[in-house]
């Protein structure tokens, strides 16, 4: 009876048992099956999200949920008249446009090679409501084609970015002053303050390269530079600062001791170019087939390149002979003269009796005259005779005045702070925004 009921106890104990675990084993499934059911769900409603339309982007602050935007580029020989004409505009309407717009932006500016947008309507005939022009990176302007037409111009903002730049020579300043961050712009403006201190053309493996600049910014996009505020170079061993400081007279560039790295005169009329002959009392004229002298400077440059006057003066002549082609003659003051030989055209308002200011555009590179390329010829007259430009001892600018020594030795001293604090590892570093010049918007 004993072993009976104990029997009966160990069923009862087992049945228990399997009952639990079946209890246990239900309530899991059902948690695996909830926790799937809302995957699923919550994979229901991102493929609902995906499938969400986005919103039309907003232009120029126009909306352009029932527009279509095609961004395109002025043709050459293009004008407005033939670019609405597809888009439904008629000439009668251009005219009233082009009387509108004439106080604001004239159409007679829009040019080739510039971007310009057109936001057309849905309709068959694909009209055009607005038409924006961009002359520039920093300016636009909307003309809006609805009823009465209107036109709106509009500046962005220019965001200004002081930055940092360091380098090391080891193939030419121009190559490693742009794979450092620089740009051909930046090149040019540091080799100009330096040319009279230093041989850009013989530089030294190894020699080291520091600057401090302005950068301008508009939607995030570099559109150019600003000031060259300070650099300094090391060669070979020897640091030259370039401090810049302005004295009144706009900015100038000083060294370590006050004196002025400027000279009256540019060094080259183009900028960073190759010297292809120089100055020689007796050279072979590759164009006559004889010796004879050469009293200029040639620079080989691309047909085209902006010539530059090394210094302000007044223009003698402006005009074409069979051996110099198209050229300028200035005249600075009594004692120098330079002329520019073989130009391809003169810039416009370059003419005799005409002023013109240092660094000014006064002609292109051309090969005009006895020449078997394009290229410059560059002369230099001291007090009637012609010299070597390269090799003529030039007076210096003033140097840093009394009344200004005690706060440019204060700058002296941050920037050469600064400039220490500067790792040649790190290149194009941004240390701050200067200040953020807001252009107004004209309407």
């Amino acid at each position: 009876m004993y072993k009976r009921g104990k029997g009966i106890a160990t069923l009862i104990a087992l049945l228990l048992l399997c009952c639990i675990i079946a209890a246990r084993l239900l309530n899991l499934y059902s948690d695996e099956a909830l926790a799937l059911q809302n995957d699923v769900k919550t994979g229901m409603q991102l493929v609902k999200a995906k499938e969400a339309p986005k919103p039309a982007p907003v232009v120029y602050g126009i909306p352009t949920d029932t527009l279509v935007i095609v961004e395109d580029e002025v043709k050459r020989g293009e004008n407005i008249s033939e670019i609405l004409a597809k888009y439904n505009i008629s000439p009668t309407q251009v005219y009233m446009l082009a009387k509108k717009a004439k106080e604001v932006y004239s159409v007679r500016r829009i040019a080739a090679r510039s971007n310009y947008t057109i936001l057309h309507a849905l309709d068959s005939a694909q009209t055009a409501r607005y038409f924006i022009y961009e002359p520039n990176p920093v300016e636009y302007v909307i003309y809006d084609l609805r009823g009465e037409t209107e036109v709106t111009h509009v500046k962005r903002d220019i965001e200004v970015i002081e930055r940092t730049l360091a380098g090391e020579i080891k193939n030419s300043l121009f190559e490693d002053m742009v794979a450092a961050g620089g740009s051909a712009q930046l090149v040019n403006k540091f080799a100009d303050i330096y040319a009279w201190r230093l041989n850009l053309s013989h530089l030294q493996h190894g020699d080291k390269f520091k600057l401090i600049y302005d950068e301008k910014v508009v939607n995030g996009t570099t559109i150019g530079y600003g000031e060259l505020k300070s650099a300094v170079f090391e060669h070979n061993g020897q640091e030259v600062y370039a401090i810049g400081y302005d004295q009144g007279n706009g900015m100038g560039y000083y060294d370590q001791k006050g004196q002025s790295l400027k000279r009256a005169f540019l060094k080259e009329p183009l900028e960073y170019s190759r010297i292809s002959s120089r100055f020689s009392k007796r050279r072979f004229h590759p164009v006559q087939k004889r010796y004879k002298p050469h009293l200029g400077t040639d620079f080989a440059a691309p047909r085209g390149t902006p010539i530059r006057t090394v210094g302000d003066g007044k223009v003698l002549e402006a005009r074409y002979t069979r051996g110099n082609g198209y050229y300028v003659k200035i005249q600075h003051n009594k004692t120098y003269t330079t002329q520019y030989l073989h130009m391809s055209k003169f810039a416009r308002g370059v003419k005799a009796g005409a002023r013109v200011k240092q660094g000014q555009t006064i002609g292109y590179v051309g090969s005009t005259g006895l020449a078997t390329g394009p290229h410059l010829c560059y002369r230099f007259w001291k007090n009637g005779r012609q010299v070597d430009a390269l090799s003529v001892k030039l007076p210096t600018a003033d140097p840093i005045k009394k009344k200004n020594l005690e706060s440019f030795t204060a700058l002296k001293e941050e920037t050469m702070r600064r400039m220490e604090a500067i790792d040649m590892k790190d290149v194009k570093q941004p240390l701050l925004a200067a200040d953020k010049a807001k252009e107004p918007t004209d309407a």
